[in-house]
Parts: structure tokens; sequence; C-alpha cells
């Protein structure tokens, strides 16, 4: 059996579809909410676990005060969200991205909104484009620098890492050699300048807060990369979500995906627990609050590994549907 006294007593995990699942230790049991909306993103923080932000295609950005159990939309925005992030040093400070590519910023848990320097104007923002709408491109990801509380990094998805120094006043241009089709952005306490990206061109990652850039990629023979999450004491054990391409990675019909565990020479495959490739989209991923412990969410349910991704056990959550994998938070 699985023992499950020592793990984070709090799991949020959300699909596309229809649910917000709120996963406790004590029965592992998914509740669901928001089922009237299809979800694109999660916001959640452990220094404040009751307060949950979701984004939405057309239900603007949902707010929760009491862990998960009722939703209020706190916002007048009215394009696709599409990223969410609570800030690591301040937790009443919450980012949000849309599409078309455009970040807001709130200090005050969620009740205003301010829109950031606009990204459109940066000179590389007329070759953005995302493939399936091509009119259009969005913000995928935020994270923040973990000392430095005014830096945040921006995935464009497809055409950009951007990042601001001066809290969104303004925007640092793709540097030369980033990656371009950026999904998952990720920093280390440990290592507070690297940042690791997660991207449908290949892995990457920056040593000195994105200004040049490195690609890790021995082993890692699936490289359209979409999930990422790192060791929490860690710097070094990173884990990555990959496919041959985008119908591999998101089309349940055609779906092939795979996780790779970075083992400080090269990547390995590590699926040992997990369900068959085949047939399994990409996994969203995110790192416990434990040594060794991290989770991943996929349309065949809830993983954790306690040993660094050597291996994964199912957690006895139940999934209604096909489901799409859209958030995945710690939170207690």
């Amino acid at each position: 059996m699985y023992a499950y006294g020592a793990l984070s007593d709090r799991v949020i995990a959300v699909t596309r579809e229809r649910l917000s699942h709120c996963a406790q230790t004590t029965d592992w049991l998914a509740v669901e909410r928001l089922t009237d909306t299809q979800v694109t993103c999660l916001g959640a923080s452990p220094e404040r676990p009751e307060q949950v932000f979701v984004g939405t295609d057309e239900s603007g950005i949902q707010r929760s005060r009491d862990g998960g159990k009722t939703f209020e939309r706190v916002s007048d925005i009215t394009d696709r969200i599409t990223a969410l992030s609570v800030s690591p040093h301040n937790p009443n400070e919450i980012w949000a991205g849309t599409e078309p590519s455009a970040v807001y910023q709130s200090d005050d848990g969620g009740d205003s909104w301010q829109a950031c320097a606009p990204l459109l104007e940066l000179d590389t923002a007329d070759r953005w484009s995302f493939p399936p709408r091509p009119q259009t491109h969005h913000v995928r990801w935020l994270a923040h620098h973990p000392e430095q509380d005014e830096t945040v990094y921006v995935a464009i998805e497809a055409g950009a890492f951007v990042k601001t120094t001066d809290g969104g006043d303004s925007w640092v241009d793709h540097p030369e050699g980033a990656r371009l089709d950026n999904h998952t952005l990720a920093t280390h306490p440990n290592v507070p300048d690297r940042v690791y990206t997660a991207a449908g061109d290949g892995y990457a990652e920056s040593d000195d807060a994105g200004r040049t850039w490195t690609y890790p990629q021995d082993g890692l023979e699936h490289t359209y990369v979409w999930g990422l999450a790192v060791g929490p004491e860690n710097p070094e054990t990173v884990v990555v979500s990959a496919a041959d391409g985008a119908r591999r990675a998101h089309r349940t019909e055609t779906a092939e995906s795979y996780i790779y565990r970075w083992v400080g020479d090269g990547w390995t495959v590590s699926m040992d627990g997990l369900p068959q490739p085949e047939g399994t989209t990409r996994s969203v991923l995110a790192a416990g609050s434990i040594p060794g412990e991290l989770l991943a969410l996929n349309n065949h349910g809830l993983f954790r590994t306690l040993d660094g991704a050597r291996s994964w056990r199912e957690l006895p959550i139940e999934f209604e549907g096909d489901a799409v994998a859209r958030g995945l938070a710690v939170v207690g």
C-alpha cells in the first residue's frame, strides 16, 4: 500500500471540461466544482490554501475563498484567461495572462486588476502566432523570480519568452537563443536566477534570469515538451512531459506522451507506475511539499512520486469523462 502519512494533505487539480478536484489525504475524494464553464488554468498558493483562482474561456477569473467549495467572478477581463500565478512573495499579489497576449496584476487578492504594460508593443510581437488559431497568441505561463519580487517571466505561445523587472511597468523582449513555443516555466529558490522552460521546440535552461540559454537535450527523444516541475528540495531534479508533436500530446485519439526525468547527465523515460504512453495525453506536473515528491495529472488520473520520479503511484481519485488536465497545485 502507498503510505500517505507524511504527504502533502491537499492537492488541487483542475481539468478543462467541468471540474475542479480538491483532494484530501483522508479519503482522496474528488469534489466537482465549476461544472458550467471550461477551465483553462489554476493559481493557488500554500501561503493561503483557502484562496484558489481559476481561469476560464468565457467566465473570466473565478476566485474561491473557501478552498474551492464556491467560486465568484472577480474581474471584468473579457478575454480568454490563459495563465494565472500567485506571487511567492505575497499571496495577495495575483498575476493573469490572456489571449490575445496581455498581462494583468492584482495586489489585493483579486478584488481589483490593473493592466500591465502592453505586450503587443514589443518588437517581436508581430511574429507571435498560435498555430491552431494563427491570427492570435496568448500568455501560456507566468513564473516568479524567487528573490526579486518585481521580476516575472512570461511564456508566450507561440513566439517569445519575455520578462519584467519592474512589476509589469515595462518588458524585456525575447532574448536571442530563448525558446519560441514556451509552454511551462519554472524557477527554484536554491538557484534563484535559473529559469527552466518546457517548450514545443524543446527543453531549455537559463542560469542568468533569462539572458542566455542552454539546451540539455541528451536522451530527450520526444521534443514537444509540455509539463515541467522541479524537485522541491533539489533544483537538479527535473521532470517534463513530452511527445512527438502537438497531436500526440493533446488529442486523445492520437495521444502518445511520456514523462522524462533528468538524472544529472541526461534524460531518462520515467514511466514506472504510469499508464502506457499510447492513449495518454501530456501531463501537467507540479512539485510537492516534501523531498522527492512530485505530481502528474493527465487524462487517466492523478499520480504521485516520492522518489524524485523514479517510480509513480496513482492516487485513488475517479475522473469522469475524457479529462484534459489544465492545472495542478499543492496547497497544504
